[in-house]
């Protein structure tokens, strides 16, 4: 066999279930010495996605919803408060170790059902990521652009910084990306602390030149009319504003980096549930003060032209107020701390596809053997980012509706997910009003996605995506053992012990849709006939009960029985060849001896029971049992021996 290359040996050095090479934010510790924080530290972890939205998002704001901005922000502020907070605590509760709402779903869909919805949820939140990376790179990149001391030569060249500015967050990850909580604490500091100065600042204008206000009332009763007419206009265009919820799904995500107290354990963290919600409830309430001052001073102070594509705000509506009425150089300062956090932003988004990828495709059979290596995924990852930048132009505007749609389906699964919790526990007034919060949210996305078809559109692009290669990933990797543990209990190897001091460990595969006496004698008499099984020789019948054939690598509790004098081993499991395999190969390493497993043809069309293979874990069994062991022993002296009747 030819030896790897040095190129593949690097990208599949860090291979293992699940990719861990790096301590992004959204990395469950491995190790018992590797630190966990305070809750408030974590929640720069989730800050550096959420809070890096004040970058762009006023300047969307005032583009979608016009003089309407900070009424509309107002009702963001309120859905965030009283629909998505309340959410995410439950979420908290009840995912501990970050499995966030789409585990939830998960438990509530059993089988290919379940699996299906999980894999479009896993597009939509494809779509939330990898649209952090490329619009955060593209919003930094207009900072970079606008700011006045910038070479002119640097001018008009959006595009090229943007893919710059990915391509070095590829190659961090690629190196290894060792530390997170540190950056983001001084980040998220700093970038707050001038956010602040520059709200402050933009008040105080706002308060001393009451002529603004003024213009700002009168240029909305000259467009809408009277007060109620502006709250129902607010109420209408707020969905073009959801960016502003983009930090909860991340906030349940880091929840493994937080410190519990000394009492916690493994199936009850109370402390690392309540510190999860402090982060949630502080982080809303710091992101709602903001998104409301924002919204309000950029609305007031700077010109409505100047949000348009083009203008002077466009993307960086707190940078133009920052180096209008602070100066250039505080400008400066503002536009470094914003590159870095929205830089930084789009690293929180690797790694959060670095865990959300295998924490279900492996799991599922549906990912490729090297995405369970971290470098092929960042490239893969990369490489997308690049794509999608250049759809869109690296323009902030155009991206804002992909990521708006993935933000609202991932916050609407994990409303529906807590009013099926809530429901189920029989919290019968927590389940209606998780349910009213469900259907706001609902309405926010149709809405959403009506209005800004685009948006939905590169969420479908990644669904099919995740389900073309899932799919085929579970086709090619049909052949595999599949099995996580194989043991047996006191009887079953009681049974296997004494058939092989007998002579050889005779294994005859049984239907257990016919469990009846009469059936195991027919079955033997048929056997030791056709195979010529010396009548000396004990024989252990072997029964595989699917439970779940979505499933795809499962632990196998082999059971042993005996009925009538029959020897019986039975197991549940979510394919029968491969289980048959995986017991087979772990019978021969306790015994030494290679056992014969005895098989009947199965009648139908080829075709049709291999598709019952791939779907359903069984059809053509004696074949498949065959073609997983010869791939698993290459060695054919090691290798179970497979008989098969007429």
């Amino acid at each position: 066999m030819r030896p790897p290359s040095r190129l593949r040996g690097w990208l599949l050095a860090d291979i293992t279930e699940a990719p861990s090479g790096h301590r992004g934010p959204f990395r469950e510790p491995q190790h018992e010495e590797e630190a966990t924080h305070s809750w408030w530290r974590v929640m720069c972890l989730t800050g550096v996605d959420y809070f890096s939205t004040l970058g762009y998002q006023p300047g969307i704001a005032a583009l979608a919803a016009g003089v309407l901005s900070p009424m509309a922000t107002v009702v963001l502020v309120a859905l965030t408060l009283f629909g998505a907070l309340p959410v995410y605590r439950r979420v908290a509760r009840e995912s501990p170790r970050g499995e966030g709402s789409i585990a939830m779903l998960a438990k509530f869909l059993p089988r290919w059902g379940g699996k299906l919805f999980v894999l479009v949820l896993l597009g939509f939140a494809a779509t939330d990521f990898i649209i952090t990376m490329t619009l955060s790179a593209a919003d930094g990149a207009a900072h970079l652009v606008e700011n006045p001391f910038t070479p002119s030569w640097l001018h008009d060249h959006n595009l090229l910084i943007t893919l710059v500015l990915l391509a070095l967050l590829a190659a961090i990850f690629l190196k290894g990306f060792t530390e997170a909580i540190g950056i983001a604490v001084t980040l998220v500091g700093v970038f707050l602390a001038l956010n602040l100065a520059v709200v402050i600042v933009g008040l105080w204008h706002v308060i001393t030149a009451s002529s603004l206000i003024t213009d700002w009332t009168g240029a909305m009763t000259a467009q809408h009319g009277n007060i109620w007419a502006m709250i129902g206009v607010s109420l209408i265009v707020f969905p073009k504003l959801a960016l502003g919820l983009s930090g909860f799904e991340t906030g349940v995500a880091v929840m493994p980096q937080i410190e519990g107290d000394a009492t916690d354990t493994y199936a009850k963290p109370t402390g690392r549930i309540l510190g999860a919600r402090k982060l949630l409830t502080t982080s809303a309430l710091i992101m709602s003060c903001f998104l409301i001052a924002t919204s309000f001073i950029t609305t007031v102070l700077i010109p409505e032209k100047e949000f348009q594509s083009g203008g002077k705000a466009n993307g960086r509506a707190l940078a133009y107020l920052a180096h209008d009425y602070l100066g250039n150089a505080f400008g400066t300062v503002y536009d470094v701390s914003t590159i870095a956090i929205l830089w930084f932003a789009g690293a929180s988004a690797m790694a959060g596809l670095l865990n959300l990828v295998p924490r279900y495709l492996p799991r599922y059979g549906m990912a490729p053997e090297w995405a369970r290596a971290v470098r092929p995924l960042v490239l893969v990852f990369a490489v997308i980012a690049f794509g999608i930048t250049w759809y869109f132009k690296a323009d902030v505007d155009s991206q804002g509706a992909a990521y708006a749609t993935g933000v609202l389906v991932l916050i609407t699964s994990a409303a529906v997910a807590v009013t099926l919790s809530a429901a189920r526990h029989r919290e019968r007034k927590k389940a209606i009003g998780f349910g009213i919060v469900a259907a706001i949210f609902f309405y926010t996305t149709i809405a959403n996605v009506f209005e800004r078809p685009e948006g939905v559109q590169v969420a479908a692009l990644f669904i099919l995506s995740i389900l073309a290669v899932s799919f085929a990933s579970r086709v090619a990797r049909a052949f595999e053992l599949r099995a996580i543990e194989v043991d047996f209990d006191e009887t079953a190897m009681r049974l296997i012990d004494e058939s092989a001091k007998h002579g050889a460990v005779r294994i005859v595969t049984h239907d257990v849709d016919r469990l009846d006496t009469d059936e195991y004698r027919d079955k033997e008499a048929e056997q030791r006939r056709e195979s010529r099984i010396p009548g000396a020789e004990p024989i252990v019948f072997l029964e595989v009960n699917i439970k779940d054939a979505s499933e795809f690598g499962t632990e196998l509790h082999v059971h042993g029985r005996e009925r009538d004098g029959y020897r019986i081993l039975w197991v549940d499991s979510a394919a029968i060849p491969n289980s048959i395999a995986a017991i087979l190969l772990k019978i021969r390493d306790i015994t030494g001896k290679n056992p014969h497993v005895y098989f009947e043809w199965t009648e139908g069309n080829p075709l049709m029971n291999l598709l019952r293979f791939l779907f359903i874990g069984e059809g053509e069994v004696a074949p498949v049992t065959r073609e997983v062991l010869r791939r698993a022993e290459p060695d054919i002296t090691r290798r179970p021996h497979v008989h098969v009747d007429s």
